[in-house]
């Protein structure tokens, strides 16, 4: 195995665009896992770790520019506020030291349908930033995942960066594993409420062969609430929307039985997330709007 390690981003696209096989390597807390149990023996170690603008971000008026190997810690430490959803997800992710390394980039890079960042990031809606030496382009990030660990992305380009949609309503993120710390998902729900657009987004979370999002909810609840003037009289759900909203949310999955859950399990723990992540979402706008009108 031969060790890449690139001083600038531009040397990191040159050696990709020559070794297309190379796999990227920042935090390496998914990549060092596969190496140590031999389930991957890549003939090329890409180091990022040189690249000082991967670990920045900017932080403008519609969105958050957040570069690959910002580690989940400093998005929970700096970008609460405008990410919240994300600052969320950051909070469940292994341990404190896993969080010092792993980052939205490396999770994305790997693709698993259980990362914590997925939902996160298919509720607030994104693109991803991926460069090659032929230009950059930006990837929704509903269209990043295209099976079980697979991506978007050509074999010689790189992720740069993840353009986060800046919240404009609250957001939640909900996870279930098989203990309370440190643990792979066995299922997660995202939400991001946007009252700018009078919209809802979902994200979910290994219970699918990709994060996917709840289509047939988000359709049904965006109508829901303007049909119903919700979004100006900040009035109370309906326990009844609510559960609709849970049924369509589970619905949009198409899990398996493993080790950590069956798949039954799986869609009625995406049902509860959904009804719940909702309450806390609506709860959370029909305070901002109350003091909003008392101000």
């Amino acid at each position: 195995m031969d060790f890449l390690r690139p001083g600038t981003w531009a040397e990191a696209l040159a050696a990709k665009a020559e070794h297309p096989t190379a796999v990227p390597i920042a935090g390496g807390t998914d990549v060092m896992v596969e190496i140590n149990f031999d389930h991957r023996r890549p003939e090329y170690l890409l180091d990022l770790n040189r690249i000082g603008d991967l670990y920045e971000w900017e932080t403008g008026e519609d969105e958050v520019r957040l570069g690959a190997s910002v580690p989940y810690s400093r998005i929970m430490e700096h970008l609460r506020e405008p990410l919240p959803g994300l600052a969320l997800a950051a909070h469940t992710v292994g341990s404190p030291q896993i969080r010092n390394r792993g980052s939205v980039g490396g999770n994305l890079g790997a693709a698993s349908p259980a990362g914590d960042s997925h939902p996160a990031l298919l509720a607030a809606g994104a693109d991803v930033e991926a460069e090659s030496v032929r230009g950059t382009r930006l990837i929704p990030v509903e269209e990043f995942y295209t099976g079980v660990k697979r991506n978007a992305l050509e074999p010689d380009e790189l992720i740069r960066a993840v353009r986060i949609r800046t919240a404009d309503g609250p957001q939640q993120f909900s996870k279930v594993g098989t203990r309370n710390a440190m643990v792979i998902a066995v299922c997660a729900f995202g939400l991001a409420l946007h009252p700018s657009s009078r919209t809802v987004r979902t994200g979910i979370g290994s219970a699918a062969p990709t994060p996917v999002r709840a289509g047939a909810a988000e359709d049904f609840l965006n109508a829901a609430l303007e049909e119903g003037g919700f979004w100006d009289s900040g009035r109370p759900l309906a326990p009844s929307l609510a559960r609709q909203f849970a049924e369509l949310a589970a619905g949009a999955c198409n899990p398996i039985d493993d080790v950590r859950g069956s798949a039954r399990y799986r869609r009625h723990a995406v049902a509860v997330m959904a009804r719940r992540t909702l309450g806390w979402t609506w709860d959370a706008y029909r305070g901002s709007e109350r003091t909003t009108r008392c101000a």
